[in-house]
């Protein structure tokens, strides 16, 4: 009898199911659903540039992925049959909250809140709750401090308690309707096993500790005293949220006999404990004590783990240090770049001339050719990658973009390099806060649309980073990993894997790697030098230099580069 796992991957615009084989690691089958509702499954509001919302129906929607998944891996290998799928995981995008009823289904799936875009999921980069960020930071850091220490000393307006207060003042309607509110990566799990009341739902620690401040060491969620400062009514929600959060390699039900009729599966297959996409992504690409485990995508997040029996210092500015919230008996220590690919897409949407091609791949491709025929430095210009905000280690959403050292003759695709470089400058600046506080990186590995498909940013990475990018073999992590907690969950005596670290040796690996140019990586340790003063004057009220050198190093940069052409 075959052994299979199913993997889904709820992203940002889509949810993708990967079924795969547990002896050899085969990626058999795979399929995708663009969320219908909104712009590429975004809900937005133009008076409002800082919210994005998705509508909860979506997602239940997403799961006719894993028919047509299904129906492909029948294709592929005759033989086939769904019951030999023995585990399911479940990743999400995070912080997610769902306003829900007593049962646990979604406000906006209710007759009377089906147009309010505060009834639908609050998506994770919807920023619209900086303002309450900023109240629960100061709070914190006056009478909690230990709260903050363990989520990098800021609190995000990506995260699960500036939402919820947000909601409670622009829309009391929805937060009185509420009477819980659950997280993407819990609820899905929950509807496959038919156990939605937010009293039965299995809560994970990776969303919990990562977003919403929970942890053992003061008994789960932030206590009612500090919740009451903040809002009575978020002190009245905290008894009906959840008092326990467990890793991923645990259950969070098995597949009810509803679900498993519609999609074709067998009744009582194992559900895995639900996670944040990237945290599976990293498990996917075969992360380990020592691996930097990069998600290349929209924006990205960075991951790594080490032993929770080891002492570890908390670290300014990361998203947070949470046990079990990658892999079981490791600290999480997550951080990223609240926008990489978007930036990208925002510049040829909006700024590329026609000239580079009538379509965004065409320009892509131009962009990425002419890009790549320039030395570093030899385009004068520097950027700031904050288009989006900065998510480590300023943690500040209300930061903005920058580019410096334009002039009459800047081409499209210089800025494009720019655009890059200033990504891979801040992709450095979170390796070197890691390595300030006593975790060595010892090795990268990528994963991810742009890490799989954009050679030119490899190549600038390895180059700015004076280290080795490595590839992950999958195209699909987050899948593959929500699929290796599913094969965990499920036993070995079903799956033959006990552990993340026996299945990530047969189901891991990496294809390819970018090296250093070590010429390069000398221009850009000057080039660098000049954006951390940016990143300092611009991010940091302890500040207090002088940028009038910064243009005219660019310029002699720039000049000394074209000479040696």
């Amino acid at each position: 009898m075959k052994r299979y796992a199913l993997g889904l991957d709820y992203g940002t615009n889509s949810c993708r199911s990967l079924i795969v084989d547990l002896d050899d690691g085969t990626e058999l089958a795979s399929s995708v659903f663009p969320y219908p509702s909104g712009g590429m499954g975004i809900c937005l509001d133009p008076r409002e540039p800082n919210l994005a919302r998705q509508n909860p129906q979506d997602y239940i929607d997403g799961f006719s992925s894993i028919t047509a998944a299904i129906d492909q891996a029948k294709q592929i290998r005759s033989d086939f049959n769904p019951h030999e799928i023995v585990g399911i995981g479940v990743d999400t995008t995070g912080s997610t909250p769902i306003p829900v009823n007593r049962e646990g289904t979604p406000l906006a799936m209710l007759p009377e809140f089906k147009d309010s875009l505060d009834a639908k999921a609050w998506l994770w980069k919807d920023h619209t709750s900086h303002t309450e960020a900023a109240e629960i930071t100061e709070l914190a850091s006056t009478i909690r401090p230990k709260y903050l220490a363990k989520c990098g000393g800021t609190y995000s307006s990506e995260w699960f308690w500036s939402k919820l207060l947000h909601c409670r003042r622009v829309a009391p309607k929805v937060f009185t309707a509420a009477h819980s509110f659950v997280e993407l990566c819990d609820y899905v799990p929950a509807v496959l096993a038919g156990k939605t009341r937010p009293e039965e739902i299995v809560r994970g620690v990776c969303a919990a500790g990562h977003k919403a401040m929970y942890n053992a060491q003061w008994g789960g969620l932030p206590d009612k005293e500090f919740l009451a400062k903040l809002d009575p009514e978020l002190a009245n929600l905290r008894d009906r949220l959840y008092s326990k959060a467990v890793p991923s390699d645990q259950q969070a039900g098995r597949l009810s006999q509803k679900w498993a009729d519609k999609l074709g599966l067998k009744a009582g297959t194992a559900i895995a404990v639900g996670a944040f996409d990237a945290h599976m992504g990293g498990v996917g690409a075969g992360i380990k004590e020592g691996t930097l485990a990069k998600i290349l995508g929209t924006s990205t997040c960075d991951m790594m783990v080490i032993q929770n029996n080891k002492p570890l210092t908390d670290i300014p500015g990361v998203c947070g240090i949470v046990d079990g919230s990658i892999l079981p008996g490791y600290f999480g220590i997550e951080a990223g770049q609240s926008a990489v690919g978007d930036i990208f897409l925002w510049f040829v949407h909006h700024l590329v001339p026609n000239t580079y091609g009538r379509n965004v791949d065409t320009r892509f491709r131009k962009l990425g050719k002419m890009a790549a025929m320039q030395k570093p430095g030899e385009h004068g210009l520097l950027a700031l990658d904050w288009n989006n905000g900065n998510r480590t280690i300023l943690v500040d959403v209300r930061l903005s973009g920058l580019l410096l050292g334009q002039t009459l003759h800047t081409e499209a695709h210089e800025i494009y390099r720019a655009l890059i470089e200033a990504t891979a400058f801040g992709a450095l600046t979170i390796i070197k806060r890691i390595e300030e506080y006593g975790v060595p990186v010892q090795e990268i590995v990528n994963c991810g649309g742009l890490a799989q498909k954009n050679k030119l940013l490899m190549q600038i990475y390895a180059d700015v980073t004076g280290r080795p990018m490595k590839i992950s073999s999958s195209d699909q992590t987050c899948a593959l990993g929500a699929a290796i907690f599913g094969a965990v969950a499920a036993g070995k005596e079903l799956s033959g894997y006990g552990t993340v670290g026996e299945s990530q040796k047969v189901l891991c690996s990496t294809k390819k790697q970018y090296k250093p140019i070590a010429g390069n990586h000398e221009v850009y340790r000057q080039m660098y030098k000049l954006y951390r003063e940016l990143h300092d004057a611009f991010g940091t009220a302890s500040w207090s230099g002088k940028l009038n050198n910064v243009m005219k190093d660019l310029i002699a940069l720039r000049e000394k580069q074209r000479l040696l052409k």
